[in-house]
């Protein structure tokens, strides 16, 4: 792996494919992970994280979360992800990715203990560097 990596490992939960290709590709041709896992669904990042709860390695360093999903949103899946152990909520540090401008939403995702911060779509190499920088 290249030594200029900064996370082992993103998970991008997002159901816009094209929002997950642009924000993989992005992490990839900047080195900010080795390793990105996709998921199109709250419900499909939340079996994961069950799935990999005891394998420390396997859970993601970040993982960029949008909102506005069908079924389970952006706030179901923090609802859902307060119940994990303290070793995957530890690990697993949230960041917000929305094209949402609902000053409501913000606020009160903002205000979740996991999440760190808040990012408005798409991607870019400027909000990777400040990630870098201000979580690393």
């Amino acid at each position: 792996m290249e030594t200029d990596v900064k996370v082992d490992l993103v998970m991008l939960v997002d159901d816009n494919e094209t929002d997950n290709f642009i924000s993989k590709r992005i992490i990839e041709i900047t080195k900010f992970s080795g390793r990105v896992e996709v998921k199109s669904s709250g419900k499909g990042a939340l079996e994961y994280l069950k799935d990999n709860q005891n394998n420390p390695d396997n859970l993601p360093n970040i993982i960029f979360l949008d909102i506005n999903m069908p079924i389970v949103d952006g706030f179901v899946f923090l609802y859902e992800f307060e119940k994990f152990s303290e070793l995957v909520k530890s690990k697993c540090k949230v960041i917000i990715l929305s094209s949402s401008d609902n000053k409501r939403d913000i606020d009160k995702i903002v205000n979740n203990n996991h999440v760190i911060k808040f990012i408005t779509k798409p991607l870019t190499e400027i909000s990777l560097e400040e990630i870098s920088v201000n979580n690393f």
